[in-house]
């Protein structure tokens, strides 16, 4: 016995058997981004030695680069590796450049810090990765801010040259837990051609007059759980969108959003399918609007579900897309090289809403509305800012703004089946004065197939 245990000591031992664990095993190291040379000043860039850090780790099998709290670390864009999870401490600060050489040559990649085509990659901490999106405003305006565009080099085209936050692209097993990101230039949180993505406890505060901040985009991706988030920006707050390939399977629960656009909203970017979705537990406070699908380039919508949701929607100025509406369904081709998606299998179960304006459902010839159902709904009409009323808002495209007369409960056209059961809508007096006049409007002969069971009416 005692040869058979020397024997196993010296397996053990032997360098080979060493070396072969070494392999099997996953590492999982921290390192402080200090050990690299890092400054930690906020002044002085650190980009080479996060970096470097970032590039040892991830060729050692992966671990944590931590940043130590209470100090800040100024950089240009980092490439996050496979393997690496930054781990930014309470206290301490991921800070952007603001020239436009701190970021690649390759306009996708103008992000603070992106992920192009990793595994298992991450962000944690209760730290802050902050964007300095004010840097990038040229002139503030409480309608809308006018913002810095790089697009005099020709790298980028239109009035939104500038980086994003952070970016995912091609990048599969990508954790995002409790971190707060400030001051989006443009896209706070891009999720590109993802899977298996996790996002938790995510804080998200960007510049309430600064358009295109948008909170989570989630673009291509599939297999998406998003929880526990909060998010006050200028822009959509989550917002699926399809340019590539179809999507599927997102969940959406116990998040908190406050936005001048859409809390959610479905495209517009929408050439692809939109597949077996989940949004539950939400509040949307002082938004422009709740639930939005804004289909415009052909992608069909199918099986979603919005539940257990407050809701309350204001107007804001008309520059912003939206007026006020707490749900808004609408398909309809962008241009004349477009053509309107279906939208099918659409649940809306235990919806409260308090609202400016009222319910929009807009198909389109040949692409109607079908199968939408709302469950226990309660939404209240009431006025208390003093934007005006009576527009209907279809941009982009379509027929961007309407003038109409009166304010309806819901309108509706071009819808094939629609269906309401135990849903209580009411006025209050206020409202009545403002224009409200009318419940429910169909548009004529684009609706059929309506049920209402146990619809009421009050002021």
């Amino acid at each position: 016995m005692a040869t058979l245990q020397l024997y196993f000591l010296l397996f053990l031992l032997n360098p080979l058997t060493i070396q072969l664990k070494s392999q099997l095993l996953p590492i999982t190291t921290t390192i402080s981004v200090l050990d690299f040379g890092a400054t930690a000043d906020g002044i002085t860039f650190d980009t080479v030695a996060i970096q470097s850090a970032i590039n040892q780790i991830s060729s050692s099998g992966g671990g944590t680069l931590n940043f130590p709290t209470n100090l800040s670390f100024l950089t240009a864009t980092l490439f996050l590796k496979s393997g690496v999870t930054l781990e930014v401490e309470e206290g301490a600060r991921i800070i952007a450049g603001v020239r436009e050489e701190d970021y690649p040559p390759e306009h996708r990649l103008w992000y603070l810090i992106v992920a192009d085509g990793e595994k298992n990659v991450g962000i944690k901490g209760k730290g802050i990765i902050d964007g300095r999106g004010e840097m990038f405003v040229q002139r503030k305006d409480p309608k809308k801010n006018i913002m810095v565009s790089w697009n005099q080099t020709g790298n980028c085209n239109g009035d939104e040259c500038r980086p994003k936050l952070i970016g995912f692209l091609d990048s599969t097993g990508v954790k995002v837990e409790e971190i707060n990101l400030l001051q989006p230039a443009l896209w706070c949180l891009h999720l590109v051609r993802c899977n298996d993505t996790v996002i938790g406890g995510v804080s998200i505060n960007g510049d309430f007059n600064s358009p295109n901040n948008d909170g989570i985009d989630i673009e291509d991706s599939n297999n998406t759980v998003i929880t526990g988030c909060k998010i006050d920006t200028g822009d959509d707050a989550i917002c699926p969108k399809t340019y590539t390939t179809p999507m599927h399977n997102l969940t959406v629960r116990n998040c908190w959003i406050k936005t001048k656009s859409s809390g959610v909203k479905f495209g517009s970017g929408s050439w692809f399918d939109f597949k077996n979705m989940l949004f539950d537990n939400l509040t949307i406070f002082d938004s422009h609007r709740g639930l939005a699908l804004q289909i415009r380039d052909g992608g069909d919508v199918s099986n979603i579900t919005f539940s257990n949701i407050e809701l309350r929607t204001r107007y804001y100025d008309p520059s912003w897309w939206g007026r006020a509406e707490p749900i808004y369904i609408t398909t309809c081709p962008r241009d004349q090289s477009s053509k309107a998606g279906s939208i099918s299998n659409l649940r809306f179960v235990n919806i409260s809403a308090v609202s400016e304006n009222g319910v929009f459902m807009s198909g389109s010839e040949g692409a109607e509305l079908s199968d939408v159902s709302f469950v226990n709904i309660s939404i209240t009409y009431q006025r208390w800012t003093d934007f005006a009323g009576g527009l209907d808002d279809y941009r982009p495209g379509c027929q961007g703004l309407v003038q109409h007369n009166s304010t309806p409960g819901i309108i509706m056209e071009y819808v094939s089946g629609f269906e309401i059961r135990h849903a209580n809508m009411r006025w209050s007096h206020s409202s009545i004065l403002n224009g409200w006049n009318n419940p429910l409007q169909f548009r004529s002969f684009t609706v059929s197939n309506l049920s209402f069971h146990d619809l009421n009416l009050s002021i």
